[in-house]
């Protein structure tokens, strides 16, 4: 026999389910930065050091998401006449020290300098495979539609980060960041910096503020130089029009350095292993596709820390079988950072 519970304890009963049930529904929300269940976790777009619901946001908030959807549909939000701000110098200093501060192991002072700039790290179980990855990203969507800063994540799967993969035109070059995505779950011990807006993008700075390959004062900028400091090699993904390089389908550069030749040149080879065209930058003119001004691969060259340029063709962008294979030839050469060779 079921015993009826009492009438002021049944409603205690359902007030304690409809609270559970409540955290539960927030707590998925809480995974995008706009609240928790102890009220709203919201920060000023600005990122001023005086906003409180910054601090008191729960940027700890682990959940499982589909992480190549949650990158995908954050791309497919940026367009040419989307908002960027240039961030001051303390703002990018501020987001490169908190991404230092989680690859040293310390959570905590990484979430108190990304706090100060309305940025917040989350951890993330991808329903993709289970592995888990730190995402630092402003703490609310408003922040990141307004000012443009873009997102990084790096692998929690165990052991220090030994590489990175930099996205600096997604949209812009279609579908680039599918091969960022790719190469961070297929090879361990990566860190993915990826821009969060359109090249293009109106800033009221200039046609090309938003270009985060050709600009020093990038949060973009600043965290792939920390990355570099930490000697962690680097290759960067771009996209081309096919009539730009008829007969190719991607070009592989060390950039304006010599460090990554060895890099580069194991890279070439394995894209040729999956049956695509390369134009290698130092056996012939590869037109103006060689990235030897990226801002990036002049840091990575003047330190001596190998980058790798890589181009690829729209054929292979649009074609996920095509993607499969790049990534592939890509997570080949992360293997080799990852085991320590250069």
């Amino acid at each position: 026999m079921t015993t009826q519970p009492a009438p002021r304890s049944a409603a205690r009963t359902a007030r304690t389910a409809r609270g559970v049930l409540s955290c539960v529904l927030l707590g998925a929300l809480a995974l995008a930065g706009t609240t928790g269940c102890g009220g709203s976790a919201a920060a000023p777009a600005d990122g001023r050091e005086d906003a409180p619901a910054a601090r008191k946001a729960d940027p700890g908030a682990a959940g499982a998401v589909d992480l190549g959807r949650r990158i995908t549909d954050y791309a497919a939000g940026m367009t040419a006449d989307g908002s960027y701000r240039v961030p001051t110098e303390r703002e990018r200093r501020a987001i490169a020290d908190g991404v230092r501060a989680l690859l040293d192991g310390d959570r905590a002072a990484a979430a108190r300098r990304l706090s100060g700039v309305g940025y917040a790290v989350r951890t993330l179980v991808d329903s993709g495979g289970g592995a888990r990855y730190a995402e630092i990203a402003d703490a609310t969507h408003e922040g990141e539609v307004r000012r443009g800063w873009g997102r990084i994540y790096a692998d929690l799967r165990g052991g220090p980060a030994r590489w990175q993969v930099q996205v600096p035109h997604p949209s812009a070059d279609q579908r680039t960041e599918q091969l960022g995505i790719g190469l961070l779950r297929g090879a361990p011990g990566g860190v993915l910096v990826l821009a969060g807006a359109h090249r293009a993008a109106d800033s009221g700075a200039g046609p090309d503020a938003a270009d985060v390959a050709h600009r020093r004062d990038s949060v973009f900028a600043a965290v792939s130089d920390t990355l570099a400091d930490r000697r962690l090699p680097a290759v960067q993904v771009h996209g081309f029009a096919d009539s730009s390089l008829p007969d190719h389908d991607v070009v592989v550069s060390p950039g304006s350095g010599e460090a990554g030749l060895p890099s580069a040149r194991r890279l070439a080879a394995a894209y040729r292993a999956q049956g695509m065209r390369v134009c290698e930058v130092w056996e012939r003119y590869c037109g103006r596709l060689e990235g030897r001004t990226n801002v990036e691969g002049e840091y990575a060259g003047e330190a001596g820390v190998p980058f790798v340029h890589v181009e690829h063709n729209r054929r292979v962008r649009d074609d996920d079988g095509l993607v499969t294979k790049a990534v592939r030839a890509l997570v080949e050469i992360a293997k080799t950072w990852g085991a320590g060779s250069r």
